[in-house]
């Protein structure tokens, strides 16, 4: 069986919209400054976007409002063809806690991670909605340990359920991934060791 290829889905999308001559709002769910360096790199080229830093998953609090200045930091030094929105969703760790309940034990990348995706596209379709977006999307999928058929799985779902288009991705193609690390050294930025969740803090510290 053929995996889809996400890169060619959205270069498809991308060279339609520079034929048409449109530039569409896109919302763009980001889990961090660094992964969001590359995407916003080559996505406002294309389009007017929104930031949405919404990720209750972040523990401990610190971490969490050094994340989000970050973000802030990043948008407001980067050069961009079409002008880049931030906005901060909601940060209330319960939430995070209430979706993974009972899959506290899974392994990183697992089925508690899948549901962690869910939550936070979730709430990027909910707002892409309200704001009336064109497209929604997320960074997540620039992370080598990030499934990408699971993301844009989840994506597509949503957005045939709120009736937002959501655009596909594998940010990590084209050495996306490399890329992003390079920008982050350019702009001295926070580097986070682990994904973000208390469960990833205690697999890292092998607890």
């Amino acid at each position: 069986m053929n995996r889809r290829n996400y890169q060619k889905e959205l270069d498809s999308i991308l060279e339609g919209l520079a034929r048409d001559g449109r530039v569409p709002r896109l919302l763009l769910h980001s889990c961090c400054a660094p992964c969001s360096s590359y995407v916003l790199e080559y996505l406002s080229r294309y389009f007017y976007i929104t930031v949405l830093y919404y990720n209750p998953n972040i523990f401990p609090p610190s971490e969490y409002a050094l994340r989000v200045r970050e973000q802030e930091s990043l948008i407001s030094r980067m050069d961009f063809v079409y002008p880049v929105a931030f906005l901060e969703g909601s940060y209330r760790p319960e939430t995070f806690y209430e979706a993974v309940k009972g899959l506290e034990g899974e392994p990183e990348g697992g089925k508690r991670c899948e549901k962690c995706y869910e939550l936070r596209l979730l709430e990027a379709a909910k707002e892409a909605k309200a704001g009336d977006y064109d497209y929604f999307t997320t960074t997540l999928t620039i992370s080598p340990l990030k499934s990408a058929d699971k993301l844009n799985e989840i994506g597509r779902r949503l957005g045939t359920e709120y009736g937002v288009a959501y655009l596909p991705s594998d940010f990590k193609k084209r050495d996306g991934y490399k890329r992003s690390t390079q920008l982050s050294k350019e702009y001295g930025l926070y580097r986070q060791d682990y994904c973000g969740c208390v469960y990833s803090v205690r697999e890292r510290s092998g607890e």
